[in-house]
């Protein structure tokens, strides 16, 4: 099936959009990031959040890093090197470093880097600002040398790199890895030279060999020519020889045996005819998978859609997961989120790259397109403003994002100041066995990412927002609780002023089964996010929540529960993962509102069985 042109916007419209910027963006605006909350998942095993360290493999369908701890890409995708720019977008209102602190902040451990092989011809960034000490490191760089700095950067905050070759110069795509301007000996040579120039740099992983190959190109076609399975064996192989440590990622093709898919989508042909590279544990497949925000497909309109998708997904590249073949690096995905169809299609492909929580680095990497705004047919995880975060978008991702990891790559600094303490702390509701907390949140430097809550000088909890439910507490008990804020880097605040809260007398509540907390994340004019808590006061198998709109809200997405509204009235009920919870456990789900007038709480009911 042909893929629509894609992105024009970004390389069209960059160079205007950033003199417009340089002109309209004063050394106030250009600060680090604001306060933006994080939605990282936490860590299944100690050994989980140590993970990521050095250069990685592969051993079946997962990853390892150098100690053979399975680690997971959960990242995002900064692209302008591949423009006319010759340089990541945004920096003509940001700081480089700023950016990818943020990055970090809101639980992204990955940066997937687009670029063109312009870049090795001397190229000399435009549209960067260096004005008030803004990236004046940067200031007199080439491309190449904005890249090292980039990749250095990285590197101090634990950050790992991939360098995807997106195109092969900055007028477009192209279907093959070669065009008459650039031929197959100049990509090859280009690929080796970064592999090269990165020796001994492990915050660099991998390079994908070329952005969305589609037809002609061909999978296993014998044509060397348009065979792409054998331009990336040639490829990889070159790569490894001059750094045999690097991951090599090869994307699909667009058709294969009559069967079409998206560009860059299509592995059916790798099980018969699989890439086969010189270095052994060193090959990643890559797929692009994206919604109707970029083009409608017949899955979309399927009458079992969304339940349609994994078969889909299984028989595009998913097997290659399923059966232990190789790991599977979703490269790109993304969607304005603006169509119903859309908000269904991110929810199940989340679930279907296997939250990080239930499956831990056993799961589906990926990256997110994009990080920049300015991609036409999916904005990305930042605003218009290249600063605020589109805080329904990144939810989305929460549950397959990943452990943090430690410093790697060398370099010294990185952030080492605390966050604010958090104030405000009370206790907002008890039963016999649970004591539910509210405060207000913290400031720090770069971002908060989350709250501890300490019963006395016990750690029992954590919670990326200002509310938290106490569970498997002896009734009639008084609890004296504090609260410290932690950011990306580890910091914690000192203490909040403590609370004391009392349980309820006799037996252990909740004659349902279960309660529920109803906490609003981000409100703007039109709509708003929420999380809301469920814990169980028995053994529960399932669980719904239910509620009534006092004013005028209406769900429009959702994750981690199948919601729906009738009216005013709105119910919510557990998948197949996270109904099952053990006396005094918790899960909790979230949801995307539009609003007319006030936002008033609803007051959510729990059942269970």
């Amino acid at each position: 099936m042909p893929h629509p042109v894609r992105r024009l916007r970004e390389a069209l419209v960059a160079i205007a959009l950033a003199s417009s910027a340089l002109i309209a963006t004063g050394p106030a605006a250009q600060a680090a990031a604001p306060q933006s909350p994080t939605v990282a998942a936490a860590a299944t095993t100690a050994d989980a959040t140590a993970a990521a360290s050095g250069y990685w493999h592969t051993s079946g369908r997962q990853l390892l890093d150098e100690s053979n701890r399975p680690v997971r890409i959960a990242g995002i995708n900064w692209f302008g090197f591949e423009t006319a720019n010759y340089v990541p977008h945004g920096l003509w209102s940001r700081d480089y470093k700023s950016m990818i602190d943020q990055m970090k902040s809101l639980g992204y451990n990955t940066i997937r880097l687009p670029y063109s092989d312009d870049i090795f011809k001397g190229t000399s960034p435009t549209s960067l600002n260096t004005s008030g000490g803004m990236n004046a490191d940067l200031q007199g760089l080439n491309s190449l040398q904005v890249m090292d700095k980039i990749v250095d950067y990285a590197g101090t905050t634990g950050l790992k790199v991939i360098l995807d070759r997106h195109r092969p110069d900055s007028a477009g795509q192209s279907a093959l890895w070669y065009t008459a301007a650039v031929p197959e000996t100049t990509w090859i040579n280009d690929l080796t030279a970064l592999a090269t120039r990165y020796t001994g740099k492990p915050a660099m992983i991998g390079i994908d060999l070329h952005n969305e190959p589609h037809d002609p190109a061909c999978w296993g076609c014998g044509d060397t020519a348009t065979d792409w399975r054998l331009a990336a064996e040639r490829a990889g192989n070159a790569v490894l020889a001059a750094n045999p440590k690097l991951l090599i990622f090869v994307e699909g093709n667009q058709s294969f045996n009559g069967s079409s898919y998206w560009w860059g989508g299509n592995l059916q042909g790798a099980a018969q005819y699989p890439v086969r590279l010189n270095v052994a544990n060193r090959l990643v497949y890559s797929v692009h998978d994206y919604a109707t925000s970029v083009a409608q497909q017949s899955w979309f309109s399927d009458p079992s859609f969304p339940a349609n998708m994994p078969g889909v997904w299984d028989k595009n590249w998913g097997y290659l997961f399923n059966q232990n073949i190789a790991p599977v690096w979703v490269g790109e995905f993304g969607t304005t989120l603006q169509a119903t169809v859309d908000q269904k299609w991110l929810k199940a492909l989340v679930q279907y790259l296997r939250p990080t929580a239930q499956y831990g680095a056993d799961s589906i990497s990926w990256t997110f397109w994009s990080w920049n705004p300015n991609s036409g047919d999916t904005g990305g995880i930042l605003n218009d403003d290249w600063t605020t975060v589109n805080t329904a978008k990144d939810a989305y991702l929460a549950d397959v994002k990943a452990p943090g990891f430690g410093a790697s790559g060398g370099g010294s600094g990185g952030d080492t100041q605390a966050p604010t303490a958090p104030t405000g702390l009370i206790a907002t509701g008890a039963t016999a066995g649970t004591v539910s907390l509210g405060w207000t949140g913290s400031t720090d430097n770069v971002a908060v990412t989350g709250y501890d809550v300490y019963r006395g000088a016990t750690l029992v909890g954590s919670a990326t927002g200002t509310s938290y439910t106490d569970t498997g507490l002896t009734a009639a008990t008084t609890y004296s609780y504090t609260v410290r804020a932690k950011d990306a880097a580890g910091n914690l605040s000192a203490a909040s002023a403590a609370v004391s809260a009392t349980t309820t007398g006799g037996g252990t509540g909740g004659s349902a089964g279960c309660t529920a907390g109803w906490h609003i994340d981000n409100q703007w004019s039109t709509g708003f996010t929420a999380t809301v808590t469920v814990t169980a006061t028995a053994a529960t198998k399932s669980w719904q929540v239910s509620w009534t709109w006092p004013s005028g809200q209406q769900v429009t997405g959702s994750w981690n529960a199948t919601v729906q509204q009738s009216g005013s009235a709105v119910t919510a009920t557990s998948l197949a993962y996270n109904g099952a919870l053990a006396v005094g456990g918790s899960t909790s789900f979230g949801l995307q509102g539009s609003l007319t007038g006030g936002n008033t709480a609803p007051t959510p009911a729990c059942t269970a069985s």
